[in-house]
C-alpha cells in the first residue's frame, strides 16, 4: 500500500492514521492487520526504496507496509513520537541529534543506515568552480543539520574557510576567509531547486535535487566531500520509538533495506547522487566523483 499525498500536514496524517491503534497494538501476529508497518518517508528516493520493496520483496517476507509520503521535513518524527507511524525513513543521524535535542522529550532509536543522499553544488550559469564570478551568492540549507554540511562542500573548493571550532554547528557567521566575497544565502531545503535560477549556485540536497531533475538539466561544479565519519553523520537511515526498536516488523523491514536485490535498484536508479549502504555500514558503490559531477 502506498499512500501519495504531496505535502502530508499533521492534522492529515492524524485523521488518516487514527484507526490504526498504537504502534504496540500493531504487533498482534504476522499474519493479519497487526503486521503491518506504518512508516513515513520523504517521497524520493525513500518513498520509491520502499515501494520497491513492497512491490517485489515484502510480500514473500510476510510484511505488510503502509507508506506514507510526507515532504516536510518537521512532520515524521512527531508523527513517531503522538503512535501516528511506526517507523520512519527520511533522516541522518545529525538531523536526528539535533531535532531529539530541540524537540519533545522522547526516545528515538536509529536502527540501520540505508543509503546516502550527496549533496552537490549545482549551476545554471556555470560549469565549473572556477567559472563563478567574485561576489557570487550561493544558496544553501539553512537547518542546522545541512547548513554545516554544505560549508563544507564550499570549504572544500577553497571558496570559504569555516573556524574549525564551529564543527557540525556551523553557520555563515564561522566564516573567517572569503577570498572572493561568496554570499552565503541560507534557504529551505525544499525551496533551493528553484532558487537556483536566482543565484549563482546552490547546495542541494540529494532527494529535493532528483525531484527536479538537476544532476540532469543543470551543472554539477562539485559534490560533497567524503569524510572519514561520511557514513556515521550523513546516511539517512531507519528510525523508531526506542520501546519499538527490536519489533519484529521493523527488523525485517532493516533487514529487507539490505537486500542485495535493493542495493542493487538504488545504485541503478540514482548513481552518484545515491549511495547505497550495505548492512555493516559501508559504501556500496560511490558513483560520482570529484568537480564537474562525472556520473557513470
Amino acid at each position: 500500500m502506498r499512500t501519495t499525498p504531496a505535502a502530508l500536514g499533521a492534522a492529515t496524517l492524524v485523521l488518516a492514521l487514527a484507526a490504526c491503534g498504537a504502534p504496540s497494538e500493531q504487533a498482534a501476529d504476522s499474519s493479519g492487520e497487526g503486521n503491518v508497518l506504518r512508516v513515513g518517508v520523504s517521497p524520493v528516493p525513500h518513498g520509491d526504496i520502499l515501494s520497491f520493496i513492497d512491490e517485489n520483496l515484502a510480500e514473500e517476507a510476510g510484511l505488510e507496509l503502509e507508506i506514507e509520503e510526507i515532504s516536510d521535513y518537521n512532520i515524521p518524527n512527531t508523527a513517531l513520537v503522538e503512535g501516528e507511524l511506526d517507523a520512519n525513513y527520511f533522516q541522518h543521524r545529525s538531523f536526528l541529534d539535533e531535532w531529539v535535542a530541540n524537540g519533545p522529550d522522547a526516545e528515538l532509536t536509529y536502527v540501520t543506515d540505508v543509503h546516502i543522499e550527496r549533496l552537490g553544488l549545482y549551476s545554471e550559469t556555470v560549469e565549473s568552480i572556477g567559472d563563478l564570478p567574485e561576489g557570487a551568492e550561493i544558496a544553501v540549507p539553512n537547518d542546522p543539520a545541512n547548513l554545516a554540511r554544505a560549508l563544507g562542500i564550499l570549504e572544500a573548493q577553497d571558496l570559504v574557510t569555516i573556524d574549525p571550532e564551529a564543527g557540525a554547528s556551523a553557520t555563515e557567521d564561522d566564516i573567517t576567509d572569503n577570498p572572493r566575497d561568496i554570499t552565503v544565502t541560507p534557504l529551505e531545503a525544499a525551496q533551493l531547486p528553484r532558487s537556483i535560477t536566482d543565484v549563482d549556485a546552490a547546495v542541494v540536497n540529494g532527494n529535493y535535487a532528483i525531484e527536479t531533475n538537476l544532476p540532469e538539466e543543470s551543472n554539477v561544479l562539485a559534490w560533497e566531500p567524503e569524510g572519514e565519519d561520511y557514513v556515521e553523520d550523513y546516511a539517512n537511515g531507519l528510525v523508531a520509538l526506542a520501546e519499538n526498536a527490536d519489533d519484529e516488523r521493523v527488523q525485517l523491514l532493516a533487514e529487507l533495506l539490505h537486500d542485495e536485490r535493493v542495493l542493487e535498484y538504488v545504485q541503478e536508479s540514482w548513481k552518484g547522487v545515491v549511495l547505497a549502504v550495505d548492512g555493516e555500514g559501508d559504501i556500496v558503490e560511490s558513483g560520482a566523483e570529484g568537480e564537474g559531477g562525472d556520473q557513470e
